[in-house]
C-alpha cells in the first residue's frame, strides 16, 4: 500500500487562548477522495486553513513525504498543496481567463497555456465565459472558476472548503459531478462539506468532526449508512440537500 500523500497528526489550533481544533489526526492517500463532515462550527474550515498554513497550529503535518509544519503558505502551494476557500476569493474585476492564468503563474508560458486548454476542456462553460468578468458569473460558475484556477497549478492535493455553499440543488449536483470526474482522473481531494450526504457519496473515507474533534472515522459508505450518526452529529436526517 502506498504511503499517504497527506498526514496530519494531533493538530491543534487556537484563536488567542481559546483552542478550537483539539488534536485532529487525518490522512489522505494518493488519488483518494476523503471528506470531513460536520455541522457549522465544527472546526472544519479552521482545520483546512491550518493545514494550508493560513493559521498557526501545533502538531505535525507531512505532505508528499516531507514535514511542512514550518513551511509558509507559498512553500506549501509550491509543494502541490492547494485550497479552494469557502468564499472562492476570485478577482471580480478580472476576466475568467485572467483569473485562471493567475492560478498557473508559477508555470512557464507553454505549461500555463497547456493547463488553460485542459481547464477549458474540463469546464466548457468557463471557455464560453472566458472574456467575461468573474464578478458577473453565477454562483455555480464562480465555483467552477475557483476550482479551475486551483487546478491550473496542477496540485497534488486539492482541498475544497464547502464547495456547495450557497448553491441551488441543481448546481450542487453539477459541482459534485465535477468532483466525481476529478476522482476518476486520479486527483487527490480533501473535501470539507456541511452537505453530508453528497460528500459521503463522493468520498471513499470520511471523518466526522464535532466541536473541533474527530468523533468518528471510517469508510464513507459505512458512515453514510449510519443514519443515527448523521442525525446525531449533523442534524440532517435523510435529506439530500
Amino acid at each position: 500500500m502506498s504511503e499517504p500523500l497527506l498526514i496530519v497528526d494531533s493538530l491543534r489550533v487556537a484563536y488567542g487562548r481559546v483552542e478550537v481544533v483539539h488534536g485532529v489526526s487525518l490522512t489522505v492517500g494518493p488519488s483518494e477522495v476523503v471528506t470531513v463532515i460536520g455541522a457549522n462550527g465544527a472546526g472544519k474550515t479552521t482545520f483546512l486553513n491550518a493545514v494550508m498554513g493560513i493559521l498557526p497550529a501545533r502538531g505535525a503535518i507531512a505532505f508528499d513525504g516531507k514535514p511542512v509544519g514550518d513551511a509558509s503558505l507559498e512553500e506549501r502551494v509550491a509543494s502541490g498543496l492547494c485550497l479552494v476557500p469557502e468564499r472562492r476569493e476570485l478577482f471580480s474585476d478580472m476576466s475568467v481567463r485572467d483569473n485562471l492564468r493567475l492560478g498557473g503563474i508559477r508555470q512557464s508560458a507553454d505549461a500555463r497555456a497547456e493547463a488553460l486548454e485542459a481547464i477549458y476542456q474540463r469546464f466548457p462553460r468557463l471557455k464560453e465565459r472566458r472574456h467575461q468578468l468573474a464578478g458577473t458569473l453565477s454562483g455555480g460558475e464562480r465555483q467552477m472558476l475557483a476550482m479551475g484556477r486551483a487546478l491550473m497549478g496542477r496540485p497534488k492535493l486539492l482541498m475544497l472548503d464547502e464547495p456547495s455553499l450557497g448553491l441551488a440543488p441543481r448546481i450542487i449536483d453539477e459541482v459534485f459531478e465535477i468532483i466525481a470526474d476529478l476522482k476518476r482522473a486520479g486527483v487527490a481531494i480533501l473535501l470539507v462539506e456541511q452537505n453530508a450526504h453528497a460528500a459521503l457519496a463522493a468520498a471513499s473515507r470520511a471523518y466526522v468532526m464535532e466541536l473541533g474533534e474527530v468523533r468518528r472515522e471510517g469508510s464513507a459508505a459505512a458512515i453514510r449508512e449510519d443514519s443515527s450518526l448523521v442525525e446525531s452529529y449533523l442534524g440532517m436526517g435523510g435529506t439530500t440537500y
